[in-house]
C-alpha cells in the first residue's frame, strides 16, 4: 500500500474503532441504567406494537426501529432505547464520509468526533426519539450531496442524486424536520451557479422521484387520515397562540434559543461556528464547499429562531443544522491549524458526556449533587403503574374501563403494565382508556382510545391534573364514594400525586365551541 493511501485511509480506520467503541459504551451504559422509559418513549413503543405508515405525532420510522429491537432482545427499556446509541454512530460515519468527500480524511475524521461528543447528542444517545434516526438519515443525504457535488462524470451524479433522495426520503419517516435539508439543496442552488448548472441535467428530478417513491406510503397514510400527523407539526410551532408569546428579551424566546444552540452543540465548538463563518463571510473567503455546508445549516437554524422569536422553539429542533455545522467546524480548525480550540473541543466535551454517562448509569450520584430534577420525568412509572394495576384488580371485573386524563400517564400504563405477551396495558382487569378533555383529540391516545359511551359503564379513572377533576365527574352519571390518593416517591425530593375513584355511567358533557374544553353543570 502505498504511503499516500495509507495516510489518506488512517483517520478513517482510527474513527472507525473509536466510534465502536463509543457506541459500545453508550449501549453498555443503556444496560445498567435503572431509570424508566420517559412517558414520550413509552408511547414510541406503543406504536411498536401495531405497525403502521403513521400516528398521530410523528412519522413511522422511530415505531419501525423500536420493533426491531425490541425483537431482537425483548421489551426491556435498554431494548427499547437500543436504536438510538447505533443511529448516532452511524450518523457520526457518514458525516466523516462527507467530510473526507469534501475536504480529506482527516476533516471528515475530526467532524465525526465534534459531532459525538456534541452534549445534545449525548442526550439523545439515552433516550428514544425521533431525533438519532432523523440525524442518521439526513446526514446520509448530506453525504450523497457531497457525492453529488464532487462526482466527474454524469452517471456518478446521477447515482449520488438518487441516494440524496432516497434518504431525504428516510429522512422523512423518521421526522419531517428532513425538509429543512430541501431548503438547504434550494439556498446552496440560489447561492451557486454550478449547483444550478448540475441540477438542470436532470439530477433534480431524480431526486424528487427517489424522494417520493420512499416518503409516499406516509404521505398516502397521512391523506387516509386527514393529514392528522401534519396537522399535529404545524400546531407544535404555535405561531398562533397568544399565551405562548414571547417578549424579545424573554430567555425564553429567541435569546434562550441562541444560549441553547451553545449547551446542545458544545459552547466552544458552536462558538467556532459563529465566529469563523462570521470572519469567511466578511472577508469573502468561504470555500464552494463553505457555501455548501452552510446552505444547508441556515434553515433550520434561522427558521427555528424567528419561530423562537415569535413563539417558542426548544434548541434541538434545529438539530438539523449540526451535521453541516460538524464538519464546516472541523475544516475551518483544520485549515486555519487551530490545534488547541480542537483540543479544547474534544477535551471538554469528553468530560460532559463522561458526566452524563456515569450520573445516567447511577442517577443517585446526581440526586446527592442536587441535580434530582434532571431525572424526575423517567422515574416512577412502574411504580404509578402497579397502584393503578392493583386499585383496579381491587374492583373486579366489574370495571368496564380504566381511564386516566393524561398522555404520559396512559402511556406509562401501556407499557408498565403489560402482560406477559407484551401486549399495553394487558396487565389491567380492563381496557385502558383516555378520558379526552376537549372537543377534538390532541394525541395518539386521544385518537385511539378515547372512553366513550360504549366502555364507561363503570370506570376507574386515575386522575393526574388535579385540575381535571370536577371536570371529570361532571362526565359521570354518579361517582362512587372513596376517593383514594396515591403518592409516588420519584426521589428524596420528588413526588407524584394521583386520585382514584370510581365514576359509573359515562355520559360526556357538552364542550364549549370556542375553546373545546367541557362546559360544566
Amino acid at each position: 500500500m502505498s504511503p499516500s493511501v495509507v495516510k489518506l485511509t488512517q483517520p478513517m480506520a482510527l474513527l472507525a474503532i473509536g466510534l465502536a467503541l463509543l457506541t459500545a459504551v453508550r449501549v453498555a451504559v443503556l444496560f445498567v441504567s435503572p431509570l424508566e422509559l420517559y412517558p414520550d418513549e413509552a408511547q414510541y413503543w406503543v406504536w411498536s406494537r401495531r405497525l403502521a405508515f403513521g400516528y398521530f405525532s410523528k412519522p413511522p420510522l422511530i415505531a419501525w426501529l423500536i420493533r426491531a429491537t425490541t425483537a431482537l432482545g425483548g421489551q426491556g427499556e435498554a431494548w427499547v432505547r437500543l436504536s438510538a446509541p447505533l443511529m448516532h454512530g452511524l450518523a457520526a460515519l457518514f458525516l466523516a464520509l462527507a467530510g473526507r468527500r469534501l475536504y480529506g480524511a482527516a476533516t471528515g475524521a475530526a467532524a465525526a468526533v465534534i459531532y459525538s461528543l456534541a452534549p445534545g447528542v449525548q442526550l439523545s444517545c439515552a433516550v428514544i426519539a425521533t431525533d438519532a434516526p432523523l440525524m442518521a438519515c439526513l446526514s446520509l443525504a448530506l453525504w450523497a450531496y457531497a457525492a453529488w457535488w464532487t462526482a466527474t462524470d454524469d452517471k456518478a451524479s446521477r447515482w449520488a442524486a438518487a441516494s440524496f433522495g432516497l434518504a431525504l426520503g428516510a429522512a422523512f419517516l423518521a421526522k419531517y424536520a428532513a425538509l429543512y435539508f430541501v431548503g438547504g439543496a434550494i439556498v446552496h442552488a440560489a447561492l451557486s451557479g454550478a449547483a444550478r448548472a448540475r441540477w438542470r441535467r436532470g439530477d433534480a428530478l431524480l431526486t424528487v422521484v427517489c424522494f417520493l417513491a420512499v416518503a409516499a406510503p406516509n404521505l398516502v397514510w397521512n391523506a387516509a387520515h386527514h393529514f392528522q400527523t401534519v396537522a399535529h407539526t404545524a400546531s407544535n410551532a404555535n405561531l398562533d397562540d397568544d399565551s405562548r408569546r414571547v417578549g424579545w428579551l424573554d430567555p425564553r424566546g429567541w435569546l434562550g434559543y441562541i444560549v441553547g444552540q451553545f449547551g446542545v452543540f458544545g459552547p466552544i465548538a458552536f462558538g467556532v461556528f459563529l465566529a469563523g463563518a462570521g470572519v469567511l463571510w466578511r472577508k469573502k473567503r468561504l470555500l464552494s464547499k463553505d457555501t455548501l455546508l452552510l446552505a444547508f445549516a441556515a434553515p433550520p437554524l434561522l427558521i427555528v429562531l424567528v419561530e423562537a422569536a415569535i413563539s417558542r422553539a426548544n434548541a434541538n429542533w434545529a438539530g438539523a443544522a449540526y451535521g453541516p455545522i460538524a464538519i464546516l467546524v472541523a475544516a475551518m480548525l483544520l485549515r486555519w491549524r487551530a490545534w488547541g480550540a480542537l483540543i479544547a473541543i474534544i477535551v471538554s466535551q469528553t468530560a460532559i458526556a463522561a458526566i452524563f454517562l456515569i450520573v445516567f448509569a447511577a442517577p443517585g450520584l446526581a440526586d446527592r449533587a442536587g441535580f434530582a430534577n434532571s431525572f424526575k420525568r423517567a422515574r416512577g412509572w412502574a411504580a404509578s403503574a402497579a397502584a393503578v394495576e392493583q386499585a383496579a384488580t381491587a374492583q373486579g371485573r366489574s370495571l368496564t374501563a380504566v381511564a386516566v386524563d393524561d398522555r404520559f400517564l396512559f402511556n406509562a400504563l401501556s407499557y408498565y403494565a403489560r402482560d406477559a405477551r407484551n401486549h399495553p396495558a394487558g396487565a389491567l382487569p380492563a381496557p385502558l382508556k383516555m378520558w379526552v378533555r376537549e372537543a377534538k383529540p390532541h394525541n395518539q391516545a386521544e385518537t385511539m382510545a378515547p372512553l366513550d359511551r360504549a366502555s364507561g359503564g363503570r370506570v376507574l379513572i386515575a386522575n393526574f391534573n388535579p385540575g381535571y377533576q370536577a371536570e371529570i365527574m361532571a362526565d359521570f352519571h354518579s361517582i362512587e364514594p372513596g376517593l383514594h390518593a396515591v403518592v409516588v416517591s420519584l426521589d428524596p425530593k420528588h413526588q407524584r400525586g394521583l386520585a382514584l375513584f370510581v365514576g359509573d355511567a359515562f355520559l360526556r358533557r357538552p364542550r364549549d365551541p370556542r375553546t373545546g374544553r367541557p362546559l360544566l353543570r
